[in-house]
């Protein structure tokens, strides 16, 4: 019986697409609706960004630059990672507890990081960051000991939370309120892009290294993993050319005087915890499936590295592309956000439970598009309600809060999968983070869509 069911969710899925195309031939006007909202979106990209990235001043530009070579050295190195240590002989709840421990050093470190590069500067922390990930990323990258690679991960997680806690209030405090909706997505999308990059690249030159130059499995995945290193490196260079303004440091430097801060901002703080519990539950549900899909689709459907990095990079190719229309569609039908988080959902089962590589691919791609488009429009929101000097503590909470759903999930994930079996194990699992999904993303329906939050938001506007 039990069998029967969750084949149903299957046919289910596949009905769910089928609907959706039927209605398209159907319901013509809309269908011609759409089409013009999507060209027209398409026509104002081609002008509308080359306008927008003219406008960014230089830190905003060598900051993009800086995310392409860390993004891409990112792209290569966490794809081929996994099967590093699946190539040292331990078992998937090893790296299950590697993932789980870069998670957690991530949610330890965040806000205290926040609150540094409120303090002592964005730059200062992204270069401290870059320069310790760099050192870590190649100490795992030649390391066998399974404890030296949990040490190792931990630093790794600790390190690039600087970056991550920088990132976004650096280019909000060096664009306008017009810009920051474009900047944020045209951003995620350049990080999307270099790392569709990094993943093709990282299992072609895997696989290069194996089948062409006869290097047995581990030495392509190391050496893969230098080379991604040393791309990842070459990110601190725009950094260093980075110019910021020296912080007026605060003449009370208590643990009083940051108490005084929050009481003093108890409306943004509320705001800040309404977005970080969204936040939360979609990491719960995130950590159970994203950081494994490398390995779904080499358990279950036996792909090679480079099929795997094909897919992979279409995913966040469809990403990139979803969220530079979104601001345009966003501007035309409302924001959809919420929206297209739930439409991913069938994607999401249809992946979870299907046998064939190309419809777990197609799922996989719909799924990454609709999921992730919205991610700059809320990351915009928040930041364009907070005062400069809690943006590194709002981002950080968030960041954080995602990073414990990947730390605590983690180990749940492999021991699913390895109780469960390549099927049903993967199956369970990408129905519970189904099941996340859709409560996370009611929550922001209904949270920040109500009266209320119009009524808080407007007070909110009057403080900033």
């Amino acid at each position: 019986m039990a069998f029967i069911y969750f084949k149903n969710i299957h046919h289910f899925c596949i009905r769910y697409i089928a609907i959706c195309l039927k209605s398209c031939m159907i319901f013509r006007e809309s269908k011609y609706h759409i089409y013009h909202i999507i060209i027209g979106a398409h026509m104002s990209i081609v002008t509308g960004w080359k306008t927008q990235y003219k406008a960014y001043n230089q830190n905003i530009k060598r900051f993009i630059l800086a995310t392409v070579f860390t993004q891409l050295g990112m792209g290569m190195y966490t794809i081929m990672y996994n099967f590093y240590v699946r190539e040292l002989g331990y078992s998937e709840q090893t790296n299950g507890t590697i993932i789980a421990m870069t998670a957690l050093a991530s949610a330890l470190i965040l806000v205290p990081a926040g609150l540094m590069s409120d303090k002592f500067g964005r730059k200062k922390v992204m270069v401290l960051g870059v320069a310790i990930s760099t050192f870590a990323f190649f100490a795992r990258s030649i390391l066998e000991i399974d404890q030296l690679l949990i040490g190792t991960a931990f630093i790794t997680g600790v390190s690039t939370a600087f970056i991550q806690v920088s990132g976004i209030p650096w280019l909000a405090e060096n664009s306008t309120s017009s810009q920051r909706v474009h900047l944020f997505s045209f951003h995620s999308a350049i990080m999307m892009a270099a790392q569709v990059v990094g993943n093709i690249a990282g299992g072609a030159f895997s696989d290069a290294f194996q089948f062409i130059f006869h290097l047995s499995g581990l030495w392509s995945v190391r050496i893969t993993l230098l080379i991604a290193t040393i791309i990842y490196m070459a990110g601190i260079l725009p950094i260093l050319k980075m110019n910021e303004q020296p912080r007026k440091q605060p003449e009370i430097k208590t643990v009083a005087s940051f108490r005084q801060k929050l009481r003093t901002n108890k409306s943004q703080i509320k705001l800040i915890a309404m977005f970080a519990f969204a936040q939360m539950i979609i990491g719960f549900g995130s950590g159970l499936v994203i950081p494994y899909l490398n390995l779904y689709f080499a358990d279950r459907f036996l792909a090679s590295n480079t099929v795997i990095g094909l897919i992979l990079s279409l995913g966040q190719a469809a990403t990139a592309i979803a969220m530079i229309i979104g601001p345009a569609i966003v501007s035309k039908v409302g924001e959809v956000v919420v929206y297209l988080q739930l439409s991913s959902l069938p994607f999401l089962l249809l992946t979870g439970y299907t046998e064939n590589l190309y419809i777990a691919a197609i799922g996989f791609l719909f799924r990454q598009a609709l999921m992730n488009a919205g991610n700059p429009i809320q990351a915009s929101l928040v930041m364009g309600r907070v005062d400069d000097s809690m943006k590194g503590l709002a981002n950080s909470v968030n960041q954080m809060v995602f990073s414990l759903g990947w730390a605590l999930m983690g180990p749940i994930s492999t021991s699913i999968v390895m109780l469960y079996g390549a099927y049903w194990g993967y199956a369970y699992v990408f129905t519970i983070t189904s099941v996340l999904y859709l409560i996370g993303s009611l929550y922001f329906l209904f949270v920040f869509t109500g009266k209320s939050f119009q009524k808080e938001e407007k007070q909110i506007a009057k403080i900033s």
